[in-house]
């Protein structure tokens, strides 16, 4: 058992740390806006991986199989979201191309929750979730994992998930890398747009 919650930890960690809608989220929110923002963006990922989780425990990859319209309904639903989230920051950095320089820009934080909101919607989203858990987590999980490893498991994830992305969260927010980007931000937004809808075409058109 300690063998399975061990593969388990490191496969997620080598997931989370590889590049996704989720940490280009977290780390321009944390670097545009605070980190406080940026943590209420990470309850809302944290509570998409509990449904993630709580599902491919569930059986995610059957229920993909035996519902075959659901997934696609899944895939081009996420795509379009991630379209609309690359659109939005392109159009932020086109609108700081027009504004002048300024040495302590402004920044205009969103409404409370919206953060939140947009966290749970970026994972819920993301292709890589879709993925993961109904492919590669579904193989940790077959018949004879009992309910307390189960249990067990789905708090590794959501844990480990929650511990990653508030590193994140508290790199970004440092003085010194919000100041850099305050001086890039039209080029990180225009990068991370064109990230986003790139994540959202690949994961229409993958279907």
């Amino acid at each position: 058992m300690l063998m399975l919650f061990a593969t388990v930890a490191l496969v997620h960690l080598v997931a989370l740390m590889s590049p996704g809608p989720d940490f280009f989220f977290v780390s321009q929110t944390a670097a545009s806006r605070s980190r406080k923002e940026a943590m209420m963006g990470v309850l809302g990922i944290t509570l998409g991986i509990v449904v993630w989780a709580g599902v491919a425990l569930m059986g995610l990859h059957l229920i993909l199989e035996k519902m075959a319209w659901l997934h696609q309904i899944i895939m081009v639903g996420g795509g379009l979201y991630l379209l609309w989230m690359g659109w939005q920051l392109m159009c932020s950095a086109r609108q700081r191309h027009k504004q002048p320089q300024q040495d302590e820009p402004v920044v205009e934080l969103p409404k409370r929750g919206m953060s939140f909101l947009k966290g749970l919607l970026t994972n819920l989203s993301n292709p890589k979730a879709i993925i993961y858990f109904g492919s590669v987590f579904s193989l940790f999980v077959g018949d004879d994992v009992g309910s307390a490893e189960r249990w067990g498991l789905f708090l590794l994830i959501v844990g480990e998930t929650f511990a990653w992305f508030t590193l994140v969260a508290a790199i970004f927010a440092l003085p010194w890398i919000r100041t850099r980007y305050q001086r890039l931000a039209k080029w990180v937004d225009g990068m991370a747009g064109v990230l986003f809808a790139g994540f959202g075409i690949h994961l229409i058109i993958s279907r």
